[in-house]
Order: structure tokens, then C-alpha cells, then sequence
């Protein structure tokens, strides 16, 4: 056998096979560490598709539901009537509502109104309770988002070190070989760039659905903080106008036994 020949038939390490240059073939041809790279990243990259269409969903559905009972809340005649109706509540919004209500409704039955000087301390304690709520509700809603943000700047760096692993053992066997043409080098290098590839596969999607949610989560948030200062400001008119009535009625009472 010619010399060069069997120099060219040393399989380098890295290499693969009959230069089978299919991505599965580079994969089975990886070593351990390379295969377990490529193969956490394709996990990191399905769990992160997973992630992105069930973030898609439930914020559309949060929209729908907000809008709703928003629409639901102007419209009502009395938010006693709105807050008896809601047995349980089903998102954020009505969560919301129903914290402060049940707040208002204790101060009431306890006769706290009666007291001039409770009022503005009920209010304090009904607005502090909202953003209580309003914070544990955005804290179920962010939800996996710290996962897409570190999957957008770690998934590049883990595929970044499969590479330069695979590179080393390409350039190792290079060197027992002792032969640098390309059909002997290109697939040790190919298959050191693709957990790459993958990482990029992954961290893409990542950092723009993060991007995208973190914009519509703050929104919501945004309209979560607007509803609860409407709902203080509506309990706030509606003891108004109860002190209104109750003056009118005293009035009247005063009136009818000096008659």
C-alpha cells in the first residue's frame, strides 16, 4: 500500500466515517462530551419552543379575560352585585377585584366607616393590598421567563465551548495523521460547528420571545396597576356618595320631627 494512502485512511478524531457530512452522522460521530452538548441543546431548544407557544397562549387568553371583565366591570350596576357573581376567581384581574373587595366588605361589616377618621386608612389598606395581589399575580405570569433569558446568552456559549472542543480533537488528529487536506479536516471542523449551530438554534427563539413577552407582561402589568387605581378611586365615589345619602336621610329625620 502507497504510503500517503495509508496515512489518508486514518480515521482523525473527530472525523467521521466515509465522510458522511449529515447532521446525524456528525452527531454519531461526536465523542461523549460533544454528544452530550448537542444533545442537552436540543433539549434546552424543545423545552424552549414548549415554553414560547404555552407563554403565547396564556397571555392571549389574559388579554381576552381582562378585556372582558373590565367591560364587565363599568357595566355593572353595583360591585357588590359583580364581587357576589365571582365565585372563584379566574385570572389576574378578577383576582384583583375580589382581594379588594373582600377587604372593603370586612371594613363594613365591621362598622369602620362609621369613624370618620378609619376612612382614608381603609383606603390606604385596600390600595396596599391590590398591589399585594397585583405582585403575587406578575410573579405567576413571569413564570419561565428567566429560562428563555438565560437560554438567549448561555445556549451561544455552551455551543461555543462543543466547538472548540471538537476543534482541539480535530487539530490532535490532525497531527498523528500528519495530513492537512481538506476532505481529512472538513468533517472534524463540521462537526465541531454544529453545537454551534444548535446553540444558535436555540438562543434565537429565546431572546425574541423573551423580548416579545417581557413587553406584553409589563403592558398587562401596566393595565393590572391602571384597574386597581380605577377600582380605589370607584370604592372611594361610592363611600361618598353613601355619606351623601346617609346626610340627606339625617337631614330629612331632623326635618320631619321639627315639623
Amino acid at each position: 500500500m502507497d504510503p500517503q494512502t495509508a496515512i489518508n485512511s486514518v480515521q482523525l478524531a473527530g472525523s467521521v466515517t466515509n465522510n458522511d457530512m449529515s447532521i446525524l452522522g456528525l452527531f454519531e460521530h461526536a465523542d461523549l462530551i460533544g454528544k452530550t452538548v448537542i444533545t442537552g441543546l436540543l433539549i434546552i431548544s424543545i423545552l424552549t419552543w414548549a415554553i414560547i407557544f404555552d407563554k403565547a397562549a396564556k397571555l392571549s387568553r389574559l388579554k381576552k379575560r381582562a378585556a372582558y371583565f373590565e367591560e364587565r366591570f363599568w357595566s355593572a350596576g353595583s360591585l357588590d352585585m359583580l364581587y357576589d357573581k365571582i365565585k372563584r376567581p379566574a385570572d389576574p384581574m378578577q383576582a384583583v377585584f375580589v382581594a379588594g373587595m373582600k377587604e372593603w366588605r370586612s371594613a363594613s361589616d365591621k362598622g369602620l366607616f362609621a369613624i370618620p377618621g378609619n376612612r382614608n386608612t381603609i383606603q390606604a389598606r385596600v390600595d396596599r393590598i391590590l398591589q399585594v395581589t397585583i405582585g403575587r399575580e406578575m410573579t405567576t405570569i413571569e413564570t419561565w421567563m428567566t429560562f428563555l433569558a438565560s437560554v438567549g446568552s448561555v445556549a451561544p456559549f455552551i455551543g461555543l465551548f462543543g466547538t472548540v472542543w471538537g476543534i482541539m480533537r480535530s487539530f490532535i488528529g490532525i497531527a498523528q495523521a500528519q495530513n492537512t487536506s481538506l476532505a481529512v479536516v472538513a468533517p472534524g471542523i463540521a462537526e465541531a460547528l454544529l453545537a454551534t449551530a444548535i446553540g444558535l438554534v436555540a438562543a434565537i427563539p429565546a431572546t425574541a420571545a423573551y423580548n416579545k413577552f417581557a413587553t406584553e407582561v409589563g403592558r398587562y402589568g401596566a393595565r393590572l396597576d391602571n384597574f386597581a387605581n380605577d377600582f380605589v378611586a370607584t370604592l372611594s365615589r361610592n363611600l361618598e356618595v353613601g355619606k351623601g345619602e346617609r346626610a340627606e336621610r339625617e337631614a330629612g329625620e331632623v326635618g320631619w320631627v321639627r315639623r
